[in-house]
Parts: C-alpha cells; sequence; structure tokens
C-alpha cells in the first residue's frame, strides 16, 4: 500500500523542499520509487521552482520522463503569499488535488506531498495547510529552522499536530551562523527529550 507523507514546516523558507529532496534520495536508496507532489506554489514567475526541483530530482533518481510539471505541481499563482490570497479569488479545488494524488500513489511506493508555508497557511477560507495534512496523509514529517524563534515557532506547530492527532516527525535543518547548540538545542532537549535534524531522517522512517 502507497504511503502518502506530508512535508510541512514552522513556517516559509525553513527548508521543506530540502527536506522532500533528501527524502526522496533516502527511500530511492532502499529501492522505492518516491513520488514528489507540491500541489500548490505560489511567487511563480515563470515556472514552479521548488517543483521544478522535486520533479528534476525524481528524473535524475528513476531515469523516468514520463511526469510533468502539471502532475508535479496543480496550482500556481504569481503573488507571494498564502495560495488562499494568491488565488484571488479562484476556488483551489481539494477534490482536483485528491484527485492527482490519487495518481501519483497509484505509480508510486511513496508519494511525498510539500505543503505550503506552514501549517495554518490558508487554502481555503476555512481549510488549511494542517487540514491537507490530515485528510491526506499518512504520516506529517514537521520541519523546524534553528534560528532566533525557533522555540515558539517550534512549539506552537508541534501543538498543532498533537491536538490533530496527526502522526508526524519533528525534525530541525540546522542553517549556517545559527548557534543552535548553544542558545536553543539546551532547552529543546529538556523540553523534547530528545533533538532531531534532517541527517537523521534515515533512522526515523
Amino acid at each position: 500500500m502507497t504511503k502518502t507523507i506530508f512535508v510541512t514546516a514552522t513556517g516559509t523558507n525553513v527548508g521543506k523542499t530540502y527536506t522532500t529532496l533528501k527524502l526522496m534520495e533516502l527511500f530511492a536508496a532502499r529501492g522505492l520509487r518516491a513520488v514528489p507532489f507540491k500541489p500548490i506554489e505560489t511567487c511563480v514567475e515563470d515556472s514552479p521552482a521548488d517543483a521544478s526541483k522535486l520533479l528534476q530530482k525524481y528524473k535524475e533518481l528513476y531515469n523516468d520522463n514520463t511526469l510533468a510539471i502539471d502532475d508535479v505541481c496543480i496550482y500556481r499563482f504569481a503573488l507571494p503569499a498564502a495560495p488562499y490570497i494568491a488565488a484571488n479569488g479562484a476556488k483551489i479545488e481539494i477534490l482536483f488535488i485528491e484527485e492527482k494524488l490519487q495518481y501519483l500513489k497509484s505509480i508510486a511506493d511513496v508519494v511525498l506531498v510539500e505543503g505550503a508555508g506552514g501549517l495554518f497557511v490558508p487554502i481555503g477560507h476555512d481549510y488549511f495547510m494542517i487540514d491537507m495534512a490530515k485528510e491526506f496523509a499518512d504520516l506529517a514529517v514537521l520541519v523546524s529552522h534553528t534560528g532566533l524563534g525557533c522555540i515558539n515557532d517550534s512549539i506552537l506547530s508541534d501543538s498543532a499536530l498533537r491536538k490533530s492527532e496527526i502522526p508526524y516527525i519533528f525534525v530541525f535543518n540546522r542553517r549556517e551562523g545559527d548557534d543552535f547548540d548553544l542558545i536553543s538545542k539546551p532547552f529543546f532537549e529538556n523540553y523534547f527529550g530528545k533533538v532531531l535534524e534532517i541527517k537523521d531522517l534515515d533512522s526515523l522512517l
């Protein structure tokens, strides 16, 4: 049975695409076909930058050119804003996203769904990224940054996933220049008991 993993983060530009690429490599190394799906991407001028990276990685890993960008990213908007706002009145059809997801599941061992922004980025008036994760995912991967504000961002997102009862893995994306070991990591070790980073994903899945 194909597993669906939803990659989300504590905010925008935290490392969802980087994490999804790492997950693709991880599953490919295990002999599994990991198909990426970035259903919605905003701030798109000519082509969706994140979805294009995912598609290129898929082609490199599996030597498969059958997927097109329209399979990997079905809603694209120019405005750099939350999907509900960037759509400018157009309706984002969740049923259409589900239909595309079912197609990708038919050709995959794992579908890696990359969200947009954080958990409470709106897709509709009262439908958020966390709702999509709850509806479609078997597992979520929550990615946090390690810079200033990561404690607040991490605890809020972790709490939201706990309340939603979505099974999830929580990892940190360490950035160069962040004094994570000194400033934030000791608190997280005390609060969570264990601090996991993207490099630990292989042992978690």
